[in-house]
């Protein structure tokens, strides 16, 4: 265990959230399986609030494509969120994205230099992942469209840690002399969601495209794309307003839709 560990604590989070704290409901344990998993299980408060369960280690943490999310204590910050969007908003189109664009302006504004977005879900700091994001779709009878953001950052890595990851990771500890704790780290990316979101909500991801853009790994790169069954080779030509890949290939531009897909330079 880090021997700065900081656990979770819910008084801490609120003041940090300062006058956003109503807007949450906030679940913080010391573990759990996946925190998606649990989120997309519970009740929704009948308040409106946005239910967040936070943990200082997951025991099960998934990632796209069926890859495991590692944990130790006081390693990372782990968390899920469900939102509820309004009917007609345009979800899920380019919501991963969303996510990813909160976490880089959280980390800008914290002093961190190099950070890029990955798309469709990571966050790089100088080619090295820091931050993932997995996204799923809440079923059940809810009004309008729910989604749980899944969020995971990489806090204070162990020495033994072992992640395979092409480009390999680094972790906040690394990128700022002075990091956040894990409560004031989860109360400014639950307020920067909540802002991003709400223009989401009403404009779509159209509206922040030029931001993600800005901040795309692979702008202009020769990359590759690998899904189950095939794989495809072009320049990176950035992402669409609906938040699909664009592929510029001997044949032409093609468009990318997230799902099973790995993105990975040519």
């Amino acid at each position: 265990m880090n021997s700065d560990f900081e656990a979770l604590d819910r008084a801490r989070v609120e003041q940090a959230l300062a006058g956003l704290a109503g807007a949450f409901a906030l679940d913080l344990r010391p573990e759990c399986d996946s925190t998606n998993t649990q989120l997309s299980a519970a009740p929704l408060p009948q308040d409106g609030r946005v239910p967040v369960l936070a943990v200082d280690r997951q025991t099960a943490g998934r990632g796209r494509r069926g890859r495991v999310w590692q944990s130790w204590p006081g390693a990372s910050l782990t968390f899920s969120s469900l939102w509820q969007f309004a009917p007609g908003a345009p979800v899920p189109a380019g919501l991963s994205l969303v996510v990813g664009l909160a976490l880089a302006q959280v980390l800008e504004q914290l002093g961190v230099a190099g950070v890029q977005l990955k798309w469709p879900n990571d966050v790089l700091i100088h080619g090295r992942k820091l931050a993932g994001v997995l996204v799923e779709l809440s079923s059940g009878q809810r009004r309008g469209i729910a989604a749980v953001v899944g969020i995971g950052i990489n806090l204070h890595l162990p020495p033994e840690a072992d992640i395979p990851h092409e480009g390999g990771v680094i972790d906040l500890a690394a990128c700022l002399d002075v990091p956040p704790g894990p409560n004031e780290l989860l109360a400014l990316i639950l307020t920067r969601l909540h802002g991003l979101f709400g223009v989401y909500g009403a404009a779509g991801f159209g509206a922040l495209r030029a931001a993600w853009e800005e901040r795309n790994a692979f702008a202009g790169l020769p990359v590759r794309i690998i899904d189950e069954t095939r794989e495809q080779r072009g320049n990176c030509a950035g992402v669409d307003e609906d938040g699909a890949l664009l592929l510029d290939t001997p044949e032409g531009r093609v468009r990318v839709l997230s799902g099973e897909v790995s993105l990975r330079l040519a």
